[in-house]
């Protein structure tokens, strides 16, 4: 069984604006800091509270301005480009002990439709095709231990691209479904982990940002992560992913990475 405080990437403060971070939320470098994924996704549902029910959306950027702490966060919003057709809103993710912003995300608003010309297209596999997998056992425990893992290509001790289904075990805040576009954001800033080009033993390979364009809003629990990192020959990486949901592509993203070896 978990711990209360591992049943959710995050419970409520005390304290109405603040957000209390579990152990759930903490990456593999290190426990004392968080993952990419449960902070894009609590931005990502920020961004959600601003939306009108005909709006969506359509492009994420998140920019991590330093470690996220394993600790209290607050989170703030912004309209910054009103508009009829499209609009501009930000989050900003804080510190509260440090006093400082940690992270902060811009997205582009769309129009929700279903007219468009593009077609679906569902892949020709499932999590039910998947394997569990192994992973690093130099990473500690944390994210990668709530967020359930089904490789259909490649993993992360096998160098090169891969392909696989992911869900979060535990939603972001208590009580609420694990779902949507902050459930894809959870997952997708995983995507230069699950296509690891250099042993991660030897070699960190930190993302600085993501970009996630989207098609349309994710259905169901599950998100499909297809994903190739390219290095450079310097310390500059970046990966890119498709992701898909049961219909079928559902976004593209891509992660500038630092890239420096270990000791």
């Amino acid at each position: 069984m978990k711990s209360a405080a591992e049943r959710s990437f995050y419970a409520q403060s005390e304290v109405s604006d603040e957000v209390l971070s579990s152990p759930a939320t903490a990456g593999p470098w290190s426990p004392s800091a968080q993952h990419g994924g449960p902070p894009s996704g609590l931005l990502t549902r920020s961004l959600e509270g601003l939306l009108s029910p005909d709006r969506f959306l359509s492009r994420i950027s998140v920019d991590l301005l330093g470690p996220v702490p394993v600790g209290p966060l607050r989170v703030t919003t912004a309209v910054e480009r009103p508009g009829r057709s499209v609009s501009l809103l930000s989050a900003t993710l804080y510190d509260v002990a440090a006093d400082r912003p940690c992270a902060v995300a811009r997205a582009w608003v769309l129009p929700r439709s279903t007219s468009g010309p593009g077609a679906l297209a569902p892949l020709p596999h499932s999590p039910a095709d998947g394997a569990v997998g192994t992973l690093p056992p130099s990473w500690s425990d944390g994210y990668v231990d709530h967020v359930e893992w089904r490789w259909v290509r490649g993993a992360v001790l096998t160098p090169g691209p891969a392909t696989v289904w992911m869900r979060p075990r535990v939603p972001l805040l208590p009580d609420e479904p694990v779902c949507g576009t902050a459930m894809l954001m959870i997952c997708v800033d995983s995507a230069s982990g699950v296509s690891a080009a250099l042993d991660p033993a030897e070699w960190a390979f930190m993302n600085t940002e993501i970009t996630v364009h989207l098609l349309r809003e994710p259905i169901g629990d599950w998100v499909c992560v297809d994903a190739e990192t390219t290095l450079g020959h310097g310390s500059a990486g970046v990966t890119s992913a498709s992701v898909y949901d049961e219909l079928g592509l559902v976004a593209r993203s891509t992660q500038g990475l630092l890239v420096t070896p270990r000791g």
